[in-house]
């Protein structure tokens, strides 16, 4: 096994961690919400109430940091190495798990977990155990 020392960025990558650690405190002590970016998302798709407006801030935060970062020279390279009917097949079967699992990465792993909550530590166990298995066998044992 090789390091990638062209990828590997311990400081952004450690600034990044204190940012979302922050924002998702600030969400949980000044408005009472786990920051878990399915149930964000999921709550604009009901009819509109008093919490749209917080929800479609979030959202334009996570968008706006990727633009900000492009139009200060730091432009986000996303390089996805599937082609669309992956992307959708894959994007189906996370929503079905989040479903399931009653929230995604960001609200169990971030949110659940920094707060011992059981749920949250399975749901997380769960999550990196199936992507771990799901690596090895695209990888290993059907070479993709």
């Amino acid at each position: 096994m090789t390091i990638d020392l062209l990828g590997f960025t311990p400081v952004a990558s450690l600034c990044g961690g204190i940012l979302i650690g922050i924002s998702v405190g600030m969400l949980i002590l000044l408005n009472g919400r786990i920051a878990g970016i399915s149930g964000i998302l999921g709550g604009l798709l009901r009819i509109p109430d008093r919490e749209t407006t917080w929800r479609v801030a979030f959202l334009a935060g996570l968008i706006g940091a990727s633009v900000l970062a492009a139009g200060l020279g730091y432009p986000v390279v996303i390089d996805i190495q599937a082609g669309w009917g992956e992307i959708l097949i894959a994007g189906f079967l996370v929503g079905i798990g989040t479903r399931y699992a009653d929230g995604c990465t960001s609200g169990h792993g971030v949110c659940g977990v920094s707060r011992g909550a059981i749920r949250s530590l399975i749901a997380t166990t769960t999550f990196m155990a199936m992507g771990f298995l799901t690596t090895f066998v695209m990888r290993h044992l059907l070479g993709v």
